[in-house]
């Protein structure tokens, strides 16, 4: 009687906790996915205890002996409360060894509270795994909570009979009185309403936990610029940003220079962590004249323990008497490939730039804050890059024309197997498969494709010759390379390579002496 009272205030609390966490959620939208699982756990939970509630009326009429639709009395009123023949035959059978199966019956009981108890283990470890983080527990609470479950697995203490291990139903209710059947089925419900309290109390709980709390607030100004021309108007936008004091080392930092994939949600590149006071990373960058932009992720640890990244980006100008055009690879521009150059002015922001070129075939193009691409056609010696800025007064000519070199792509060096002639191993020989047109030392990417050659061998005495079309060899080269021996002599004569430009170029000869 008194695990039922107990197992009457395990519900009625549980109610109010309920009544006030479906409160909650209205005003705090975060919670509403926590309140949705304490739900589902509730509903599961209830179900058992409902399912143990007909189990005890059903054990006490068999043993009682009394018609199923007289109303529900108190045990202390059934006079068979010693009888433990009767609840154990209903709720085990003859044999111990076999436990019977069926709807009222130990053997049922223990699968369903075992039912409750994967399906409690699945959602919480599902919820720690969720993806996109709206449920969640501490790692102290989750693991707290997991080992509360577990403890509501019906398992048996190893202990064995006769060398045969002693079962959960008969540890639980062989040869058990109906009175001590009722009480150890009353326990087993007050443990699972004990766990239901458990398991809506962290959940009501969780969603405040892994809040993030802000006691720091302070007004902020963000300008496009800080440097204006005359006559131009200064612009800023003026806010209230909050942080925390909290935010110490060990669960922030501001890297700067740190890159972040928003697709894999990983980070690429650490960079470098800058000072925190009060909360906030303090940026100093020595920078040389021109536009300049910076970009670095804030690395933030969760209550929860796990990191949370937020990239971010920002640009200044670092100003100088004239405009200022930096060749990002060298101080030429080469025909057929993109040559990237950064473009500042001083005072000038990034987007009222207007860069033009003329000479050489050349053409712009932007690429974001300050990064232009060149492309040029034609060789050049005098080229020129003009810098002008969009005003209220119209486009103005940022200082003179900045004179630039237009050039051809040096031409490529021919090379198989990683030599470019003399002597080659048999086996390297007869290993060649293609030939392969680079320019060593060139900076940029400039891609060459063998066009067409004339191969040629020295095999036993006798000379073969065939015509090459592409990098590859044909069929009838590899047939003659697998049978060159020592002291044959190899050629690829005529070499021509197209290079990124469209031209043809004629690139020589290789040739090769086998050697073992």
């Amino acid at each position: 009687e008194s695990l039922e009272r107990t197992n009457k205030n395990f519900n009625e609390n549980t109610l109010r906790v309920m009544k006030a966490f479906e409160d909650s959620k209205n005003s705090n939208p975060s919670s509403a996915p926590y309140y949705q699982k304490a739900v589902e756990a509730e509903k599961m939970t209830q179900t058992l205890y409902d399912y143990m509630e007909k189990l005890k009326q059903e054990v006490v009429y068999h043993t009682a002996q009394v018609p199923k639709n007289d109303s529900i009395f108190r045990l202390r009123f059934v006079d068979a409360k010693d009888n433990f023949d009767i609840p154990t035959h209903l709720l085990i059978g003859d044999d111990e060894n076999n436990p019977v199966k069926g709807e009222f019956t130990a053997a049922t009981l223990r699968d369903k509270i075992q039912d409750v108890h994967d399906k409690l283990i699945a959602m919480i470890d599902k919820m720690q795994k969720d993806p996109e983080k709206k449920t969640q527990f501490l790692p102290e609470d989750y693991e707290a909570l997991r080992k509360k479950i577990e403890s509501f697995k019906p398992t048996t203490n190893g202990e064995t009979e006769d060398g045969t291990p002693i079962t959960w139903e008969i540890l639980n209710f062989y040869h058990l009185p109906l009175a001590g059947v009722i009480t150890n089925i009353s326990k087993m419900e007050a443990d699972l309403k004990n766990l239901e309290a458990e398991m809506i109390a962290q959940l009501s709980g969780a969603s405040g936990k892994i809040a993030i709390k802000f006691n720091q607030l302070a007004a902020k100004v963000v300008a496009p610029s800080s440097y204006i021309q005359a006559g131009q108007p200064y612009k800023a936008d003026v806010f209230l940003a909050a942080s925390s004091t909290d935010f110490k080392d060990d669960n922030m930092q501001v890297l700067i220079g740190a890159k972040y994939d928003t697709v894999s949600k990983k980070l690429l590149e650490e960079g470098k962590s800058v000072p925190l006071v009060n909360g906030n990373g303090k940026v100093e960058i020595s920078s040389p004249v021109g536009q300049q932009t910076f970009m670095g992720v804030i690395k933030f640890k969760k209550p929860t323990g796990e990191y949370t990244y937020y990239p971010f980006n920002g640009d200044y100008v670092v100003a100088a008497p004239s405009c200022a055009v930096s060749p990002d690879q060298m101080n030429v521009f080469y025909i057929g490939v993109e040559n990237p150059i950064t473009v500042s002015a001083a005072g000038i922001a990034p987007g009222d730039l207007v860069v033009s070129g003329s000479g050489g075939g050349m053409r712009i193009a932007p690429k974001g804050a300050g990064k232009y691409v060149v492309t040029c056609g034609s060789p050049d010696l005098n080229a020129k890059i003009t810098v002008s800025a969009k005003t209220k007064d119209g486009v103005k000519a940022q200082g003179p024309p900045l004179p630039f070199r237009v050039k051809s792509i040096p031409d490529p060096q021919a090379s198989v197997a990683g030599k470019k002639g003399g002597d080659i191993k048999k086996m390297e020989a007869q290993a060649i498969g293609g030939i392969l047109a680079s320019v060593p030392g060139f900076d940029f990417k400039a891609n060459f494709v063998i066009v067409s050659y004339e191969f040629g061998a020295t095999i036993k005495g006798q000379y073969v010759t065939f015509p090459g079309n592409g990098p590859g060899l044909s069929s009838d080269m590899k047939n003659a390379l697998s049978r060159v021996t020592s002291g044959s002599k190899i050629f690829f004569e005529n070499l021509t390579a197209r290079g990124p430009d469209g031209k043809i170029r004629n690139i020589g000869t290789l040739s090769f002496k086998v050697k073992g």
